[in-house]
């Protein structure tokens, strides 16, 4: 049957449960399984970024639109019979902020050259650095065929818009082998993930690891509340504007330092909290009566995911136990499998986070510049694979007849407070 495919640029044009029938097969557009699965492992899991919420709220909100640099292109396959069999969400940026697969030495370079790198395609949740499909299919039919379709008109939507290139970042690794396949650029970096292995609680995740580092964190997690913080959890039914109001401080000071202007604003969090409250977490520390402190969390259905952390006031390793010892607690109370702590950051190591590969896939337009970055891609990817194994060797757990070593001795006293990104 043939399929055709059009561009949308208001999600709200498109029904909800159509979209995340696609975006989450097998689960309500609440997050909640509807009991027929997609028959696809790497689709079942539910990821709550690629939601119709999630993605609308940051249009209705305006925080991606062509005045933002992120004007929404979205991919809609339709099949004879006119039901969307597939969806990809797409951008046409005017510049690179808010992706982290970075490439301005790309655009500096193609520019130099007297080519004009912007506008470009980005196929991605915008400032989001969460692994999570990009061909989004709906189950039935030939997922291939419609992952193929969706690629070809991706690159034909370049050639339209006369983009330079199209960039897929945070793939499966799945969807980056096939869409290496269909002759896109491929690309690695990394990231700090934790993984529940039986641990029970999180004591029973310290005995996995080597004497000095389990004392290093017991004493972390002691001298981060030291001053009368406490910590709380909120969710679901208990997020109030108040909550947003608190987390919204915290997040504007940290924005405003690392990117010079925050891209989320605060319509985005009240929209966020009216339609996804049982899948957002709030890690809220307070003192005093006050809350100081707090990171947001989204829950998937077998991960949590960090994503936003500030503080109005400074305190040692408050940022480790609210963004990780926290999230690790809740993940084990709660039944789930990971954590994703946000990209960057090998201070993660030393907490139980080890590094797992990240994926992107990328089509350059120009022939003679894709067989330029065709060379330096090959070459990063030996280095990361380089970088990710000797990282790897210095994770903090026990050791078969070794007492084992911290893998950083001389970070247990740094705060970034601007982790996770």
């Amino acid at each position: 049957m043939p399929v055709t495919v059009s561009v949308l640029s208001d999600l709200s044009d498109l029904d909800r449960a159509v979209w995340d029938a696609c975006a989450n097969p097998g689960w309500t557009s609440e997050g909640r399984p509807d009991g027929s699965g997609s028959g696809d492992g790497e689709r079942d899991a539910y990821n709550p970024f690629l939601s119709w919420d999630f993605l609308q709220a940051l249009e209705e909100a305006g925080c991606v639109s062509a005045r933002t640099g992120w004007q929404p292109s979205h991919l809609v396959m339709e099949d004879g019979a006119e039901n969307v069999v597939g969806v990809m969400p797409c951008y046409v940026k005017s510049h690179s902020q808010g992706e982290y697969v970075f490439d301005w030495g790309w655009a500096d370079a193609f520019e130099r050259a007297g080519g004009e790198y912007y506008p470009k395609l980005q196929v991605s949740v915008p400032f989001t650095p969460v692994t999570g499909r990009k061909f989004l299919i709906a189950p039935g039919g030939n997922p291939g065929q419609r992952r193929a379709g969706l690629a070809s008109a991706l690159v034909q939507l370049c050639d339209r818009y006369g983009a330079s290139s199209a960039h897929l970042t945070f793939m499966p690794e799945g969807e980056w082998s096939f869409a290496g396949d269909l002759g896109f650029l491929q690309r690695t970096d990394q990231q700090f993930h934790w993984t529940d292995d039986g641990y029970g609680n999180f004591e029973g995740f310290l005995e996995a690891l080597a004497s000095r580092k389990r004392k290093g964190l017991r004493k972390e997690r002691r001298d981060a509340l030291a001053d009368g913080i406490e910590v709380e959890w909120v969710t679901g039914a208990d997020l109030t504007e108040a909550h947003w109001d608190a987390f919204f401080r915290f997040y504007t000071d940290t924005g405003s330092r690392k990117w010079g202007r925050p891209y989320l604003n605060r319509r985005f969090f009240s929209l966020l909290g009216e339609r996804m409250a049982d899948r957002v977490l709030l890690i809220l520390a307070r003192r005093e009566g006050r809350y100081i402190a707090g990171a947001l969390n989204l829950i998937g259905s077998d991960t949590l995911y960090g994503r936003y952390w500030g503080c109005t006031e400074h305190h040692p390793f408050l940022h480790f136990e609210v963004c990780y010892y926290q999230a690790i607690d809740y993940a084990l109370a709660n039944g789930l499998k990971r954590v994703e702590a946000g990209a960057q950051g090998e201070h993660k190591l030393a907490r139980g986070y080890v590094p797992v590969a990240t994926y992107s896939a990328h089509y350059i337009a120009n022939a003679g510049f894709r067989e330029a970055i065709d060379q330096y891609l090959t070459r990063e990817r030996v280095h990361m694979e380089e970088e990710r194994q000797l990282l790897a060797e210095h994770a903090p757990f026990r050791k078969p007849n070794e007492g084992g070593t911290p893998a950083y001795p001389d970070d247990a006293g740094r705060l970034d407070d601007d982790e996770p990104a």
